[in-house]
């Protein structure tokens, strides 16, 4: 059986990256809802549907686990995707907790870069509300990021304009922790690196949801059941353009050497 992976994008592959680090020797299948990405500037209603459409899909591929590998669905309708489905739903979400906790020791601040929707999204606030009593975290949407890594656009004459003009009314060097809340952004960590002061990590919760997923999977005795091959699927259709397959494994790649 195979382990599903579904985004509305291309970005659910940086959690990908980290799940084929942790288990090798299983088979997934990657589900990319491109008739409808970004998520992020849509309604909750119009998410839902698109993503009840897309794992209603993935339940019919013999999946023996799935992971929504997008803030943005996780948010708006993990909870709703569990009560119908028998297999295990892992989400993911902003790595807001220990951005907090580090910070609110050395008195820095935190600065959630996500879509906009996650950003407003009850889930999130509540988690923040909770969480940050000293009220030290800031959200920052970046729409643009979702749209560059949709495009493969990784040249930075042409992103980094697009973060600084973003970042150039934050004064950074009071961030500690900048958290990465869209499964799209890992791909620009190098760029943000860049524009960051030296002080400032850059965490995500890519790796934190592929641990999740390797423990679920020994709960239930169903690891190791392949040979770590992959397919790809855009809104249904199955990826079979030898083209687009090598742009996949060039983000491997550039998630690799960043």
């Amino acid at each position: 059986m195979k382990i599903g992976f579904f985004d509305s994008g291309i970005g659910g592959m940086t959690v990908l990256y980290h799940a084929l680090r942790l288990l090798p020797k299983d088979d997934y299948i990657y589900y990319a809802d491109t008739l409808h990405v970004p998520y992020g500037e849509k309604s909750k209603d119009d998410v839902k549907k698109y993503v009840f459409e897309a794992v209603d899909f993935l339940s019919q591929q013999n999946i023996k686990a799935l992971v929504i590998a997008c803030n943005t669905a996780t948010s708006v309708v993990a909870k709703e995707l569990r009560k119908k489905y028998s297999f295990p739903i892992i989400g993911i979400e902003p790595a807001v907790k220990p951005a907090i906790i580090k910070n609110q020791e050395t008195g820095n601040r935190v600065l959630v870069l996500a879509t906009s929707l996650t950003l407003k999204e009850e889930k999130f606030n509540n988690l923040v509300t909770k969480l940050d009593s000293d009220h030290i975290v800031d959200g920052l949407a970046l729409p643009g990021l979702v749209k560059f890594a949709e495009d493969f656009e990784f040249n930075e004459e042409i992103v980094l304009p697009y973060l600084k003009s973003q970042l150039g009314s934050y004064k950074l060097n009071q961030y500690g922790t900048v958290v990465l809340g869209c499964t799209h952004f890992p791909f620009y960590k190098d760029m943000l690196k860049k524009l960051l002061p030296e002080q400032v990590d850059i965490i995500d919760g890519g790796i934190g949801t592929a641990e999740n997923l390797k423990r679920t999977l020994k709960e239930t005795n169903s690891i190791n059941e392949g040979i770590g091959a992959i397919e790809y699927y855009r809104s249904g259709v199955k990826v079979e353009n030898e083209q687009t397959l090598q742009q996949y494994a060039k983000l491997f790649e550039r998630l690799h050497q960043i």
